[in-house]
This record gives C-alpha cells, sequence and structure tokens, in this order.
C-alpha cells in the first residue's frame, strides 16, 4: 500500500473514473446509479460527460473501449469511461466548486440535459410519434 500513497495525484491512472451507468436514471442503485434519481439524466453517454467536464475546466480523457462491470448490454452507447481530474500534484483540488467525485457527477447530470446535441433530439421526436398514432385505424374484432 506503500506505493500507491507515493504515485501523484496527477498521474492519469489516478483520476477518478465515471460511467454512464452512474448518472442514468433508468438504472437502479443496484444496476449502478450513484445520485438521486430525480438528479439523473436519461441515458447518459461518455462523450457527452466528457464535453460537460471539459466545458468547465477539469482535465478529462475519455476511454472509449472500458465498459461497466455492471452493465448488461454490449452496445456501444453504453461503453466508455471517463477519467476526471480532482487533485493537483501537490494534493490541493483543480477546482473548489468540485471537493469530491460525487459533485462532478452531480453537475455533469445537471449540465448533460443542457447540451445542444439532447436539446436538439426532443424537437425532432414529435413527428414520429403523430405518425404512429395513424396506423391505429380499422384495428379490432371482426364481424361475423
Amino acid at each position: 500500500m506503500a506505493c500507491a500513497s507515493a504515485r501523484s495525484p496527477a498521474d492519469q491512472d489516478r483520476f477518478i473514473c465515471i460511467y454512464p451507468a452512474y448518472l442514468n436514471n433508468k438504472k437502479t442503485i443496484a444496476e449502478g446509479r450513484r445520485i438521486p434519481i430525480n438528479k439523473a439524466v436519461e441515458n447518459p453517454t461518455a462523450t457527452e460527460i466528457q464535453d460537460v467536464c471539459s466545458a468547465v475546466g477539469l482535465n478529462v480523457f475519455l476511454e472509449k473501449n472500458k465498459m461497466y462491470s455492471r452493465e448488461w448490454n454490449r452496445d456501444v452507447q453504453y461503453r466508455g469511461r471517463v477519467r476526471v481530474q480532482l487533485r493537483q500534484e501537490d494534493g490541493s483540488l483543480c477546482l473548489v466548486q468540485f471537493p469530491s467525485r460525487k459533485s462532478v457527477m452531480l453537475y455533469a447530470a445537471e449540465m448533460i440535459p443542457k447540451l445542444k446535441t439532447r436539446t436538439q433530439k426532443t424537437g425532432g421526436g414529435d413527428p414520429s410519434l403523430q405518425q404512429g398514432e395513424g396506423s391505429k385505424k380499422g384495428k379490432g374484432k371482426k364481424k361475423k
């Protein structure tokens, strides 16, 4: 254990890990969600987490081929992990507003819905719902 304490907090393997499952409101706590469900986001991606964290000034990097161990779906959209630097080499915080990993997760979950990619997707979903309703005509019991 003495070896672990000798490593600098600025080493990339000492950065904290954030998996998209930590922020996903579709997951239960047993499935890996780590923040309250009312603050969680619907299906966040590792790229979105990276965008939000780098925009605020945190030192982040994305590991695309890593997967959360509790994630049963092997699909590409669920892959990825973000590494975030919380502390500098001398042990002081990089940004005072992020003293813990939970504060970073809560901030990311708050900002992801405000991303341009998220706001554009919600506007385009309405026409498909209207088309789905029209196909229900004529279905029912056959008269004999």
